[in-house]
């Protein structure tokens, strides 16, 4: 659980890369300047912890590029307090972004072995979510709801209705939707029934898996 001057350096750069790419929010760069993703990444990966890309986990999932987690975090517009749901803890290296934002956080991951690892590892590193939750995301979260924020880090073949109904007025769903290539997607909510939706050019996830623990 080492993160040296080295580390810190390449992170640094790795923020400049970022920023050459168009992520304009001030504290989404501050907090991938912060977190040391090396530690987030199996030890043989070392190397690469620090390159914009994405790379493999357990459980067959990825550890998302920088870019992409920095991009869906500056489209949810983060304020520290924000109630927010991330669906796919993964490695927990977006969970940190939202911790490191003042975000509560309320993350749910279906794979069990990624769920036990995440939930161990993210409070030694000091990231403490308001709940870590094994179990289905496509159902989110409805005791805990409303959401300032739901950011999905799956591909969704299509939008789960109860996320939409669980964001607060004014709030923002994150996510990328599609089959082999996503259609990054933001819906704010403005009604009751009514909701905007922008979208942001094409993403390539692990897919969203439903009901499959």
């Amino acid at each position: 659980m080492k993160d040296t001057f080295k580390h810190k350096g390449m992170r640094q750069q790795l923020v400049k890369v970022v920023e050459s790419k168009g992520i304009t929010d001030k504290n989404v760069l501050k907090a991938i300047g912060k977190i040391p993703r090396h530690l987030f990444m199996d030890s043989g990966f070392l190397d690469h912890a620090y390159q914009d890309k994405a790379f493999p986990i357990a459980a067959d999932q990825t550890i998302s590029q920088p870019y992409t987690v920095a991009f869906q975090t500056q489209l949810l517009q983060v304020k520290s307090g924000d109630k927010v749901l991330e669906i796919g803890t993964g490695s927990g290296y977006q969970t940190a972004v939202l911790c490191e934002l003042g975000a509560q956080v309320y993350s749910i991951e279906r794979q069990h072995e990624l769920f036990k690892k995440t939930s161990k590892f993210l409070p030694k590193l000091g990231y403490r979510a308001k709940k870590l939750i094994f179990g289905d995301g496509y159902i989110g979260l409805n005791e805990e709801a409303p959401f300032a924020g739901i950011i999905v880090t799956a591909g969704a073949p299509f939008v789960p209705k109860p996320l939409l109904s669980q964001l607060a007025m004014g709030g923002r769903l994150v996510i990328p939707v599609g089959d082999d290539v996503q259609t990054m997607t933001l819906f704010i909510r403005k009604g009751p029934k009514q909701f905007e939706k922008h979208e942001f050019g094409e993403f390539r996830f692990v897919p969203l898996l439903e009901d499959k623990n």
